[in-house]
């Protein structure tokens, strides 16, 4: 069995008690037919907006955008903010004006201390409403 495919079964097992996730892991682990291999997908869409978490609460859209200009424009910058007590929740997002400057940044700042916190940056979701979005866990080590 494939190295992924063996840590997809690991991530998996305590799921595995659901008749259609036991089907559906079956259908994927099953040998491969010896058909000509299918051409890979499309690529993933461009994103250049990034998700920055670990903000300490007295970062402003002003300190989060100086921090991130030097990778190239920055077209916007949210911060959310807690609706009862108008502090920030820690998070917020980052638009640059193309992909590459926005991986550029990430690639950069992610891990980086800004007022004594360390930032963990990635790429943005794009926001469904009305259904779920699962977001897979990639393991860290290294």
């Amino acid at each position: 069995m494939a190295p992924r495919a063996l840590l997809s079964r690991i991530r998996l097992a305590p799921l595995l008690h659901h008749h259609h996730l036991r089907r559906s892991l079956s259908a994927a682990t099953s040998p491969p037919d010896e058909s000509p291999a299918s051409p890979p997908g499309p690529p993933p869409p461009s994103n250049s907006r990034l998700f920055v978490a670990g903000l300490a609460w007295s970062v402003d859209e002003r300190s989060l955008t100086d921090a991130f200009s030097s990778f190239g424009t920055v077209t916007e910058v949210r911060i959310m903010y807690d609706k009862n007590s108008g502090r920030s929740r820690g998070f917020g997002f980052v638009h640059f004006s193309n992909d590459h400057e926005a991986k550029c940044a990430k690639d950069t700042m992610d891990g980086k201390v800004m007022l004594g916190r360390p930032l963990r940056i990635s790429f943005a979701l794009d926001k469904v409403r009305g259904t779920q979005v699962i977001v897979p866990r990639l393991s860290t080590i290294k």
